[in-house]
Parts: structure tokens; sequence; C-alpha cells
């Protein structure tokens, strides 16, 4: 049991790697628009996945992260990776027997409200202008969520090399 929950601390690191670099990856302005919150995804397939392990604190240390690597306002994910972390794992065991593609419609409540909270939380510090674009990354994460959730699926199960360990 210890070998498998290690595997899986490597694999939750790795796939958190990966959903980082593609937050910041410098895009052409018009694939950036398209580009969902892969960390908040990545983030919610393990809350959802195995709850015992990753739980509110977590997510407030991933959005601090992630706070510093974009250099938004220090807390701004922190807080809204933790509320939806929280929402994750009290209803995980409903959620758990969903198909995905009822997933996808609660994974799209929760990006709208990430974005929502992202739009309020930039108001306060200055106007800003409400455009499509700002909810396009909702759409495509909720899109995405499928391919998100069975690849991770996969390589949680499976790992590196594709055999089960």
């Amino acid at each position: 049991m210890q070998h498998n929950n290690q595997h899986n601390t490597q694999r939750y690191l790795v796939t958190l790697l990966l959903a980082m670099c593609l937050k910041i990856l410098p895009l052409p302005v018009v694939l950036n628009y398209l580009n969902p919150d892969w960390v908040l995804l990545v983030l919610i397939y393990w809350t959802l996945a195995t709850p015992e392990r990753v739980g509110v604190f977590n997510a407030l240390v991933i959005g601090i992260l992630v706070d510093v690597l974009t250099g938004r306002l220090l807390g701004q994910h922190a807080l809204i990776y933790a509320l939806i972390s929280y929402t994750c794992l009290k209803l995980h065991k409903r959620l758990r027997h969903y198909p995905v593609p009822q997933q996808a419609l609660f994974i799209f409540l929760l990006l709208m409200f990430s974005q929502m909270m992202m739009f309020w939380i930039e108001n306060i510090q200055a106007p800003v202008q409400l455009t499509v674009s700002f909810w396009v990354p909702v759409f495509t994460g909720t899109i995405l969520w499928p391919l998100v959730y069975s690849g991770l699926r996969y390589f949680r199960i499976f790992g590196f090399h594709g055999r089960h360990d």
C-alpha cells in the first residue's frame, strides 16, 4: 500500500507540474483565450480521485504557488482553489458515480464559479471590462474534462510505463 501511495504522490506532483507549465506556456493570443485553468482541472481530478490525500490545505498551497507563478494578487487563486476543493470533497462520493458527461456539467459550474470569483477579485482592484474571452476558458475546460479525466485516470492507474505498479 505504501508503494502505491508513493507512486500516486509522484504522479500527482508530475501532473501538477505539467499543469503549471501549461498555465504559463506562452501562446498566441487566440489560443491563450482558449487555454483553460489546467491546474484547477488537475486539482479537481485528484481531489475527486484521492480525497483522503488531496484536500483544502493542498489546494491553498497550490493556489499560492499559482499566484506567484502568474504574478496575480497573492491569495487569489488560493482562495478559489480552496473553495472549489472543499466543494469537491463534500460531493466526491456522489460525483464519482456520475458518468463523465454529467461530471462535465459539474466541472462547468466549478469553472464558472472560478471565473466569476476571478472577475470579482480583479474588479475590486481596478475596474475590469467583462468580455466574451474571459468566459471562453470555462467552455474549453468543460469540453476538455472527459479527456483530462480519462488521461489522468489512466496515468494514476498505469503510470509512466502503461502498466499497473
